[in-house]
């Protein structure tokens, strides 16, 4: 569960960098004095982000607000995910990269999974308004395996380091991706 202090809510910038001489998805997290191992992009990062090339797009995105699988409270950047929530990844429709209900006979991402990676899933605003088909779509920060395994082109902190920045992100944060 995500408990909540107003007190220390007050990271504003996450910076996402690849990590010297390690493998192209492995990379480091730091916002404020917290510096934590995450993995990105299974090719990296790129400057030219297209659908399915499983980099993570270089830049600066707001993270707009996150989903939670479950929560005791909830704030207005706070959202429940629930078992219907699919996330829209066909560019051949006007829906692509938006949340959609299933069943839908357009091709998409599941959001409620079974391996618990998106019981925390923050979305960054890269190609969301308005999304530019074949661009890339869901592009989010959530929780990756104990081993950081590469992500599609998402940022994924292990669970127990997401715990420990949750709880000092502000209400606005900026990601850059370095």
């Amino acid at each position: 569960m995500i408990k909540e202090n107003h007190h220390t809510r007050s990271l504003t910038k996450i910076r996402v960098t690849r990590r010297i001489g390690g493998l192209p998805h492995q990379a480091r997290l730091c916002a404020g004095s917290l510096s934590v191992p995450c993995s990105v992009g299974l090719n990296g990062v790129t400057r030219f982000k297209r659908e399915g090339d499983s980099a993570t797009p270089l830049g600066r995105y707001a993270l707009l607000f996150f989903y939670l699988r479950r929560a005791r409270r909830l704030t207005p950047s706070w959202r429940l995910i629930h078992r219907k929530d699919i996330w829209c990844d066909d560019r051949a429709t006007f829906l692509y990269n938006r949340r959609l209900r299933s069943p839908s006979k357009f091709s998409h991402e599941e959001m409620w999974r079974v391996d618990h990676l998106y019981d925390v899933v923050g979305v960054i605003d890269y190609n969301i308004c308005p999304p530019i088909r074949g661009r890339g779509s869901a592009i989010f920060f959530h929780l990756a395996t104990d081993a950081l395994e590469p992500t599609a082109g998402c940022i994924a902190l292990r669970s127990q380091d997401m715990a420990r920045l949750l709880p000092r992100l502000a209400r606005r944060v900026l990601i850059t991706i370095a």
